[in-house]
C-alpha cells in the first residue's frame, strides 16, 4: 500500500498544500525520539527535494538539538479529509537562525510571526505515501492563536533570558538558542 518516490511531486505539493497541521520527529543516537506537532501556515515546499517550516518558540527546542546532533527527520502529514492519504517526507534538516548567513533567503518565505525563532530547512530524500484508511475523518474548527498572542505580548528582554537557559535539550544535548524575531521590531 505504501509507494516511494525520491521526490515531492505536484500531486504531493498539492495535499501538503491543504494540510493545517504536520508533525515532525527527530532523534540523536541516544536519548528520546522527538515528535512534535506543528501548525499555523508554516510549512513551505520549495523544490521537489526542499521543504522548510518557521519554527516558535515552545516549551522545548528538541529538534533544533537533535538536528544539530544527528541531521535525521521525518515529516509526517496526514489528510484528515477527503481522499485519505499520510504522506511521510524523510530526509535531512538543519535549523537556520536568524544571525545565520541564510536567514535572509529562507525566511523571504514567509510573514514571519511573533516568536519565530528558527527555520528548519530540510533536504528531502525520499517521499512516501500510504493509504490513510485508519485516519479519522476530521475538520479544522480554528488554529489557537494563543502561541503568537503569547509572543506578541513577552517582554523581549525576559524572553532572551528564558531562551538563553534553555541551552540543552530534555536529555542535555546542546542547542542553539537565538533571541527571537518580533514581528514589526
Amino acid at each position: 500500500m505504501a509507494d516511494f518516490t525520491d521526490h515531492i511531486t505536484p500531486e504531493h505539493e498539492a495535499m501538503i498544500a491543504k494540510q493545517a497541521v504536520f508533525f515532525v520527529a527527530t532523534a540523536a543516537a541516544e536519548g528520546r525520539i522527538n515528535l512534535s506537532p506543528k501548525g499555523y501556515d508554516t510549512f513551505r515546499v520549495l523544490s521537489p527535494t526542499r521543504v522548510c517550516w518557521l519554527d516558535l518558540g515552545g516549551s522545548g527546542n528538541e529538534t533544533n538539538a537533535h538536528l544539530l546532533a544527528d541531521g535525521r527527520v521525518t515529516v509526517m502529514m496526514c489528510n484528515f479529509g477527503q481522499p485519505p492519504l499520510i504522506l511521510r517526507l524523510y530526509g535531512r534538516a538543519v535549523p537556520v537562525l536568524p544571525m545565520d548567513a541564510g536567514w535572509d533567503e529562507i525566511a523571504a518565505h514567509y510573514d514571519l510571526l511573533p516568536g519565530t525563532r528558527q527555520i528548519f530547512d530540510m533536504k528531502v530524500e525520499s517521499v512516501q505515501t500510504s493509504c490513510g484508511w485508519g485516519v479519522p475523518v476530521m475538520a479544522l474548527e480554528a488554529e489557537r492563536p494563543t502561541l503568537v498572542k503569547y509572543h506578541a505580548r513577552a517582554d523581549p528582554r525576559e524572553w532572551a533570558v528564558k531562551v538563553g537557559a534553555r541551552d540543552r535539550s530534555i536529555d542535555g544535548l546542546p542547542t542553539r538558542p537565538t533571541d527571537r524575531y518580533i514581528a514589526g521590531s
